[in-house]
């Protein structure tokens, strides 16, 4: 009995493994087509569609807009949600759960609501087809996330240091920048990595704020196969898939995740 549970167990595992990453490896050989249109098994092979990929102006105008966003979200995921999770773990005050629950809010709400709410205050403002329209509708996405996993690993990390550097005369401020921080780093990190992984392949909040002069690359994938169906929209899906398993791979050899949550 305990062997056949072992083995159903096993080919669970496999099964749940081929559902997750099957499609990625269908649309990695479609990538290497030699056809016209998107068909599997390929007829042929080439890598002409990896050429032509490099040489559209849109789609690397709009893997610029969507590598510089990232960079800028990351940044300001990690500089609003630091204090906020910090706050929110560390100190009492009165609002303490409505606050957590109003920032985590975004997570359980339709993306298309966030957008449509967005697109009627950015359009007054200015902000439509902006960077800063963009950078503002992408943080509304991930400052939740960063903000959750910050709190993880600050409510995982204790406070015995930190109650042992104030009682030796440590101000508040030195206790955090020497203490803390040093121990959060792992999940400060991690934080960073997946804000900016979530920006770049963001797409619903910014159809509702990209112009035609300024559209993230998710964007133009989304427009491209609006109009036509070849294996360059294979080689855009795994040049997406390999960014973010690219930083996905950078922060698990770095620190690894189960330190980013304090484990």
């Amino acid at each position: 009995m305990t062997r056949l549970l072992s083995i159903l167990g096993r080919a669970y595992v496999i099964a749940i493994f081929g559902f997750i990453f099957l499609p990625m490896l269908i649309i990695l050989i479609i990538s290497f087509s030699a056809d016209s249109y998107l068909s599997f098994p390929p007829s042929g092979w080439s890598l002409k569609w990896y050429s032509t990929v490099l040489g559209n102006t849109t789609f690397m105008a709009g893997l610029k807009n969507s590598a510089i966003i990232a960079l800028i979200v990351a940044v300001l995921s990690l500089l609003l949600g630091l204090p906020a999770a910090y706050a929110l773990v560390r100190m009492e005050f009165p609002g303490r759960t409505l606050i957590r629950n109003l920032i985590l809010a975004p997570l359980v709400l339709p993306a298309m609501m966030l957008g449509l709410g967005l697109l009627m205050v950015f359009t007054p403002a200015g902000l439509v087809a902006t960077y800063p329209g963009l950078v503002l509708a992408h943080l509304v996405m991930t400052l939740p996330f960063s903000v959750r996993i910050l709190q993880t690993t600050l409510s995982n990390l204790g406070t015995d240091l930190e109650e042992a550097a104030m009682t030796l005369g440590a101000r508040p401020l030195q206790t955090f920048l020497l203490i803390t921080l040093p121990r959060l780093m792992p999940g400060v990190i991690a934080s960073s990595a997946i804000a900016a992984i979530l920006s770049f392949d963001e797409i619903v909040l910014s159809l509702f704020i990209v112009g035609p002069r300024l559209q993230t690359l998710p964007v133009a994938i989304y427009r491209y196969v609006d109009e036509r169906t070849d294996p360059m929209v294979a080689v855009l899906a795994v040049l997406l898939i390999a960014i973010s398993l690219a930083i996905v791979l950078v922060v698990e050899r770095s620190v690894g995740f189960a330190k980013a949550f304090g484990r």
